[in-house]
């Protein structure tokens, strides 16, 4: 194996790899439908798709179509409902890091450095990220609302978790390329300014959807002050634990140094919109609550309302330790990304470090935005 890669070099290796393994698979769903498409792609991977593109708590392979598990009769194929398996991870996690080995060579050939620069370039594509899921579940309450998907599948598919993945990855990819080819030909002074530019752009493209969606049709509302509210405690949760990093732990900010606030206040638009959806939206005008979408917030809302007197959490709600949990990972983050790591490899540093305000700011972008729209 060692000889093949000092012969063909480990990008060649890389793309052959993910071009047998792209055959292969569509190959054996082609020869064995039922084997390889409906009782693995379909079950474990599209299935779940199409049911949370129709808000389907199961779905049913029946004679060729995919209908609701209570229509499908005593002699349907396999089900399939929102969200991941064992047998989806085992699938997925493979994917990604193959994307990811794909990220490090596509950054070494590229040749980018000004590291840090980059990773605020990309900062809007973190907040792009969060909206464009947003849109799929504007799709989600067109259904329940009209009974037609306003982005019609296979496309709205792309929007949806992990696919949702994927899209955002390519988008910002290509902004990458173009980006690094303008300010290598000279007409910009660094490729983070129309890097930066262009994810701005995207997102606002993506909240105007929303917002002229919201505002002309019946299953969107806009709550303004819930956004403001999340923008403006998210900021002061930052700058309250900032403030006491500088002051008693000016060791923990060594390594990231201003990167740092942008990880802490990612993690903390996570925890204030989920604070804010989970237990006060009702406040702000919605009709009820939202729900929690991930097992993590859903685990420790439970814990809370079972370990607090129910007197006590009628106050402050159950909700409230997520945005302590967040920010505490998102300070731990910080303090293991210390001067050594920037040094001995900032490649990957800034990699990492981009993945981790990722995870938090585009499920709390989502969260924000969804309890904003009414969605």
């Amino acid at each position: 194996m060692y000889e093949y890669v000092e012969r063909y070099g480990p990008e060649r290796i890389w793309a052959a790899t993910v071009a047998l393994l792209a055959v292969a698979v569509t190959l054996a769903a082609i020869t064995f439908p039922q084997r390889i498409y409906i009782d693995i792609i379909w079950q474990y991977f599209w299935g779940p798709v199409v049911a949370d593109a129709q808000d389907m708590n199961c779905i049913a392979w029946a004679g060729g179509e995919q209908v609701p598990c209570g229509e499908a009769g005593p002699n349907a194929g396999p089900t399939a409902e929102p969200g991941y398996t064992f047998v989806s991870y085992a699938g997925y996690i493979p994917t990604l890091v193959l994307f990811l080995t794909g990220i490090v060579f596509l950054v070494g050939r590229l040749d980018i450095d000004r590291y840090r620069a980059g990773f605020y370039g990309l900062f809007p594509f973190m907040l792009f990220g969060g909206a464009l899921r947003v849109v799929e579940d504007m799709n989600v309450a067109a259904y329940r609302v009209t009974g037609e998907l306003a982005i019609q599948l296979p496309w709205v598919g792309i929007l949806i978790s992990p696919l949702i993945y994927f899209t955002v990855f390519f988008v910002t990819l290509a902004a990458v390329v173009v980006s690094v080819w303008l300010d290598r030909n000279g007409y910009v002074s660094g490729y983070e300014y129309p890097l930066a530019a262009i994810g701005t752009g995207l997102l606002a493209v993506t909240v105007g959807y929303l917002g002229f969606t919201a505002a002309t049709e019946p299953y969107g509302t806009f709550y303004p002050w819930l956004l403001v509210t999340t923008l403006v405690g998210a900021t002061a949760a930052t700058a309250v634990t900032w403030g006491a990093i500088v002051q008693f732990a000016p060791e923990i900010n060594r390594g990231t140094r201003y990167m740092g606030i942008v990880v802490i206040w990612a993690h903390a638009v996570d925890g204030v919109a989920n604070v804010i959806g989970l237990d006060w939206a009702t406040a702000f005008g919605h009709a009820h609550n939202l729900r929690p979408k991930h097992p993590i917030n859903e685990a420790i809302v439970d814990a809370t309302g079972s370990i607090l007197p129910e007197n006590i959490v009628a106050v402050t709600g159950a909700a409230w330790p997520f945005l302590l949990v967040k920010l505490a990972a998102a300070v731990l983050v910080v303090w293991i990304f210390d001067e050594t790591v920037f040094e001995e490899s900032p490649r990957y540093a800034i990699l990492l470090m981009i993945t981790v305000v990722a995870v938090g700011l585009g499920p709390g972008t989502r969260d924000m935005l969804r309890a904003t729209f009414g969605v």
